[in-house]
């Protein structure tokens, strides 16, 4: 059940096995860039444990000239026996040199290898991720974006991807640098002094299980945080599109307190989870400390104590605090990491819950696709709601021809819109059957049926770009025409001009080429409904649903439209709402609806005359607006 607030945490359960696997499979698509950037990371590590090793040896057998040979010399890469003389030590800490230059070289050539290779791999894993997740997005059925806030799903598509990829870029390499230190430097210390590893190591596996059990503790905490986040964004993102009703009214300190009370809710989740991370962070500085004070005393104690009798040498005493610091700062940084796990999870949950989301309207296994479509509807005792709700269409039986116009008339509310959202199948009925061409909806492809149906609403959505692009999105063709930089095509100024927009497009500063903003707001709402209805007649359907079309433009305007559309839908079936009755007046026949059922059916005569529902809307309309009768 989606959440009350239009948030996300009903997907969570969609996820298939574990959110971070799907992840990872995500990640083996580049498995040889993989690969690759986590062996080099693996030599990175190995390389920058050389210099520790580099320093002890040339304390002991360069500058005190005592001590076991050590690791570099059980490799091969150091010589065996005492250092006697100048020209020996000097020959000896050149070879320490040589070593180390050459360590470095390896270092830094393997650290930009796997530095390029898995960053890159996130980026590709970043980009894969927003692709799906807006392609399926797409096919999503129509509930689902009734169910779900616009802001949640900007914040998935935008924050907790971009989240995944940080964490693939960061913690993934992290976790090879965990283990490849932690691996190298107790193989080293083991052979150092066993009983000084011991001490060293004892904190390692304490870290791991408590950043184990921190994983478990925070993971509510960030679960909360994120549908938070979503449910800020959606206030932020109606808010800023609602801005002139806020303006308007003078709202100011309503929606204030709005937004400040989601934002009070975002920063107190964020405290209690700050709070745990702290406490946490600190009680893993605590251990390791622990650890650094205790081979400080026994170490130390032993050389005191033991002399050469099986103490430590200087190098290899000095060594291990070398590698203390690069040992414990990793896992210390386990416990970041583990943090950064929990967030990239909750992220995840609803990534991965998003593409694992189904949808409601969906094809059939063998769809039927059409070569063309007449545009023959019928509604045969249809049934539908909105969920749980009472239903808004009850027992509709209708039948349209193709070529028919059907204007709809009725209250707000009567289910006018609803009914005509069922044939291009955006919803499918609870009961009874809508056909096309005396075929279910249900049966076609989603996109063969629609491709034959135009919609113009009362409020038509136009996008950020030209004038052109918007007209030219009604013909995929038309409009990779005009993308790929080919002048204006003469099919959209045609189309322009059989809805009457050409007036008003050759008055703009750059005519088609004029920049329209974000939802054509550089447009009144005249003329961004004749852009839509130039864009729905370049479409060139079989059906064209006009859902209160010219509701936005004057008397003039409207009387040029009606005279283009009377010319364009000659030979399309039309179905037509609209609350100003002149606009279906000369239908081939008007249907009202009252409750979401047909009462009356008929021409505009008849229907004036049988003096019912649709006489009384007419006689009041003519009583405000004189001018609708001749």
């Amino acid at each position: 059940m989606a959440d009350e607030h239009g948030g996300f945490e009903d997907i969570r359960g969609n996820v298939d096995g574990h959110p971070m696997v799907s992840l990872v499979r995500y990640a083996f698509r580049y498995w040889p860039r993989l690969l690759t950037g986590v062996t080099t990371a693996v030599i990175t590590r190995f390389a920058r444990l050389m210099p520790a090793l580099i320093v002890a040896a040339a304390i002991d057998r360069v500058v005190l000239n005592e001590g076991d040979p050590g690791l570099l010399t059980d490799v091969g890469l150091l010589p065996t026996g005492d250092i006697v003389g100048e020209a020996a030590r000097l020959a000896f800490l050149q070879r320490l040199v040589v070593i180390a230059a050459i360590a470095y070289l390896i270092r830094s050539v393997t650290r930009f290898a796997s530095r390029y290779l898995l960053q890159s791999m996130a980026q590709k894993v970043q980009r894969d991720l927003r692709n799906d997740a807006y392609d399926h997005l797409q096919q999503l059925s129509m509930k689902f974006f009734v169910d779900h806030q616009t802001g949640g799903m900007l914040s998935i598509l935008n924050s907790d991807i971009n989240r995944l990829e940080r964490f693939l870029n960061s913690e993934f390499r992290q976790l090879i640098r965990v283990v490849a230190t932690v691996t190298g430097i107790t193989i080293i210390l083991w052979r150092v002094s066993p009983k000084l590893a011991a001490i060293a190591l004892f904190p390692v596996p304490i870290i791991g299980l408590a950043s184990a059990g921190f994983l478990t503790w925070i993971e509510p905490r960030y679960k909360s945080i994120r549908e938070t986040v979503s449910r800020l964004n959606s206030r932020l993102e109606n808010n800023i599109a609602g801005v002139d009703v806020i303006k308007s009214f003078d709202r100011y300190r309503f929606e204030h307190d709005r937004v400040a009370t989601q934002s009070e809710r975002y920063h107190d989740e964020q405290i209690k989870a700050l709070r745990l991370r702290r406490g946490f962070f600190a009680a893993l500085r605590l251990m390791t400390g622990v650890a650094f004070v205790a081979i400080l005393y026994i170490g130390g104690r032993d050389i005191i104590l033991l002399g050469d009798a099986g103490a430590l040498s200087t190098g290899s005493f000095a060594l291990f605090f070398l590698y203390l610091r690069r040992l414990y700062s990793p896992m210390r940084r386990i416990g970041r990491s583990a943090n950064r796990y929990q967030q990239a999870k909750s992220s995840a949950e609803r990534v991965f819950g998003l593409l694992g989301q189904t949808s409601t309207i969906s094809d059939p296994d063998d769809p039927y696709l059409p070569e063309t479509i007449a545009g023959d509807i019928e509604f045969d005792d249809v049934t539908f709601s909105y969920g749980d709700r009472e239903p808004v269409i009850s027992n509709v039986s209708l039948d349209i021809e193709a070529g028919e116009t059907i204007g709809l008339a009725g209250e707000t509310g009567a289910g006018k819109s609803t009914l005509t959202r069922l044939v291009p199948r955006f919803y499918d009925v609870d009961s009874g059957a809508v056909r096309v061409d005396d075929v279910d909806v249900r049966e076609y492809a989603r996109q063969s049926l629609r491709s034959g149906v135009a919609i113009v609403g009362q409020s038509p959505y136009l996008f950020s770009g030209t004038v052109a692009e918007n007209i030219a999105y009604g013909d995929r063709e038309v409009l990779d025409r005009l993308r790929n930089g080919e002048d204006v095509p003469e099919a959209v100024v045609d189309a322009a001009d059989a809805a009457e927009a050409d007036r008003f497009i050759d008055d703009l500063p750059k005519g088609y080429r004029t920049e329209i903003g974000e939802r054509g707001v550089k447009l009144s709402g005249g003329q961004r409904q004749r852009l839509a209805i130039a864009r729905a007649i370049l479409n060139d359907p079989a059906i064209i649903i006009l859902d209160e079309a010219t509701s936005d433009v004057d008397t003039e305007t409207e009387k040029h439209i009606q005279e283009s559309l009377t010319r364009l839908i000659a030979d399309r079936t039309a179905l037509v709402i609209a609350h100003r009755l002149s606009t279906i007046r000369d239908s081939d026949r008007i249907v009202v609806m009252d409750d979401g059922e047909v009462i009356e059916q008929g021409t505009h005569d008849e229907l004036v005359g049988s003096s019912g529902a649709y006489a009384d809307l007419w006689g009041a309309q003519v009583d405000d607006e004189p001018a609708l009768v001749d």
